[in-house]
């Protein structure tokens, strides 16, 4: 699969808001779903239709494959990912 990652401005913001383990864990989990495909994927209704969330830990990554590139657009707890 081997995907390009693009950051949103406010996707980049989340994950300067983690700490360091933290942002290395969804970094790492990122990176093993754009080259492999494997991770806990799955796709979003209602207001976040056409979206997919990545599952890492306590975290949910919300992005949207385009071509072969993943544009990541928010990297949230999951008790505040899907607040509009």
């Amino acid at each position: 699969m081997a995907a390009r990652i693009d950051w949103s401005e406010g996707a980049r913001y989340d994950i300067r808001a983690l700490n360091k383990p933290t942002a290395m864990l969804v970094f790492d989990g990122i990176l093993r779903y754009a080259q492999t495909g494997v991770g806990d994927v799955k796709a979003l209704h209602g207001e976040f239709e056409g979206r997919l969330r990545l599952r890492v830990g306590d975290f949910r990554i919300l992005f949207t494959p385009v071509g072969d590139t993943l544009r990541i657009h928010a990297v949230a707890n999951r008790k505040d990912a899907y607040r509009g």
